[in-house]
């Protein structure tokens, strides 16, 4: 009979419960980082880690190609151009914003006056260089995507075809273009205004005077019912109009001149999501605002299916002018 090793007898007779031999902090970090008796670095064998790493390699992968059909099945039901929901199943809803360039500065983020002096042309730099930003797109039709041989000259009697977008002649609209500083020189501003776009809205024009709404300014009533003489077709417009908001307002805003039309064309609507398409402009020329007195402005955007509430930002905007 072979006798056992007194050395590895007593260890079997070691109680698997005691605790180990105390090691300093030094030789336990080595023992951590590579243990020589067992081969074991950082607590596990080289195969001991191949198998864990394999192990979260395949779950991590399944993990991520159940995600990447999801994803994709999901893009299969939307359109990159139309969206899922429109109109009143929308969170835009139906009623078209109004919106106003240019805007004050960022620092005055919340603010929406229109503020300086007119014979500085330093101080008003920011407004004219605001709007020239604003436009770029419009005067130069290579910086918007796929427009180029999809716009079309529209007209009231010339409307585009499916796929075809509209220019917008922002160049001509004098005395609110870009070489006459838009007038800002001048202490006589031009300010642009845009509709909100929402696909698929088409607007109810006011074609009948009789069902014209009792606040619509008596000077656009008078506009649309003599184009209802002279030109019907032109009635298919949404109609622009901006006022003094209280009296005082109103006796010093001075003449206000609507370019190029008087409001939006109609036939730049519906908003289809076509390739190439800008919204439509209209610029707002404050002919003689008194100045050294800050003037309170509303406009509003005018069609059966626009309602006006300066709260939610519906149909009308807000700003405040006031020039040195």
């Amino acid at each position: 009979m072979v006798a056992k090793d007194p050395k590895l007898a007593a260890s079997e007779l070691m109680n698997p419960y005691e605790r180990p031999p105390s090691m300093s902090v030094r030789q336990s970090l080595r023992n951590f980082l590579y243990n020589s008796e067992t081969g074991a670095f950082m607590g596990r064998t080289a195969s001991s880690w191949g198998k864990i790493g394999l192990f979260y390699l395949i779950f991590y992968g399944v993990l991520a190609a159940l995600v990447a059909i999801c994803f994709w099945g999901f893009f299969q039901t939307l359109d990159p151009r139309i969206p899922t929901w429109q109109l009143e199943r929308s969170i835009i809803g139906t009623n078209p914003g109004l919106g106003f360039r240019p805007m004050p500065p960022s620092e005055n983020v919340e603010s929406t006056l229109i503020w300086y002096k007119g014979t500085d042309r330093e101080n008003f730099r920011h407004w004219v260089q605001s709007l020239e930003q604003f436009l770029e797109v419009y005067r130069k039709p290579g910086l918007t995507p796929g427009r180029g041989a999809n716009i079309h000259n529209c007209d009231y009697n010339q409307l585009p075809a499916p796929g075809q977008v509209c220019d917008v002649d922002v160049k001509n609209w004098h005395p609110c273009i870009m070489e006459n500083s838009f007038n800002y020189h001048r202490s006589a501003p031009c300010v642009f205004l845009k509709l909100n776009k929402i696909y698929g809205w088409r607007p109810d024009f006011y074609n009948d005077t009789k069902t014209l709404p009792d606040n619509m300014p008596r000077e656009l009533k008078e506009h649309i019912a003599g184009l209802k003489v002279k030109d019907p077709r032109q009635l298919n417009t949404i109609w622009v109009s901006c006022e003094g908001e209280n009296p005082a307002d109103q006796e010093n805003i001075g003449p206000v001149n609507i370019l190029p039309r008087r409001g939006f064309p109609g036939y730049f609507y519906p908003y289809e999501n076509s390739e190439g398409y800008l919204s439509p402009l209209v610029a707002v020329h404050f002919e003689r605002p008194r100045r050294g007195i800050l003037i309170n402005v509303e406009c509003k955007a005018w069609a059966h299916n626009i309602k006006h509430s300066r709260h939610d930002k519906l149909g009308a905007v807000h700003f405040e002018l006031l020039i040195d």
